[in-house]
């Protein structure tokens, strides 16, 4: 069975992201995270999609997602940019970027997702996929990336998830230099 591996930036007061549609861009993670992006950075997260051969996304992560990566070229980036990927939207006609929009009940799509043979699926962004997704107990690692920064704005992991207290097991720490730490998590 694949698992499906999240893969999270996270600052050290549990900001994950902007308030949008707010004027608080340092909350971006793109703008608190850039700082520490070095070959530690790259390298671990090569090897997540290395494992990889498909992505789960939300609506928001997928479009921005492809308006970063869509243009660029390299190996990192022909990687991301050929690899298929599952949206969940409810709002979404349509995809580009080699993307599939998951049709019907999401939970029942992903686990379907989870029983077809290949590699692991990275899930990139927090939002409303993740409580479905928390929920219904389809994470199978949770790799939380605490960035050494203190963001004061946004929104924070699982905020309003609305589903019961989750319990996890630390599996893994990985430490960089730049001082970004990665939890690896699976549920209890």
């Amino acid at each position: 069975m694949r698992k499906i591996i999240e893969s999270t930036f996270v600052s050290l007061d549990g900001i994950v992201d902007d308030t949008r549609p707010s004027t608080a861009s340092r909350a971006e993670p793109q703008n608190w995270c850039s700082p520490y992006w070095d070959a530690d950075h790259f390298g671990y997260a090569g090897r997540l999609v290395e494992g990889a051969d498909a992505m789960l996304l939300g609506r928001a992560t997928y479009e921005g997602f492809a308006e970063a990566w869509s243009t660029r070229d390299g190996e990192f980036a022909d990687t991301m940019n050929t690899m298929p990927k599952y949206v969940a939207s409810r709002t979404l006609t349509e995809t580009t970027w080699n993307a599939t929009l998951i049709e019907g009940d999401v939970a029942e799509e992903v686990a379907k997702l989870k029983e077809q043979p290949g590699a692991n699926i990275v899930k990139y962004g927090t939002g409303e996929l993740d409580r479905t997704l928390v929920e219904h107990g389809l994470v199978d690692e949770f790799h939380f990336w605490y960035f050494p920064v203190v963001v004061g704005a946004g929104k924070h992991l699982f905020e309003g998830a609305g589903f019961d207290t989750t319990h996890l097991k630390l599996a893994d720490v990985e430490r960089f230099e730049s001082g970004i730490v990665i939890h690896i998590y699976v549920p209890k």
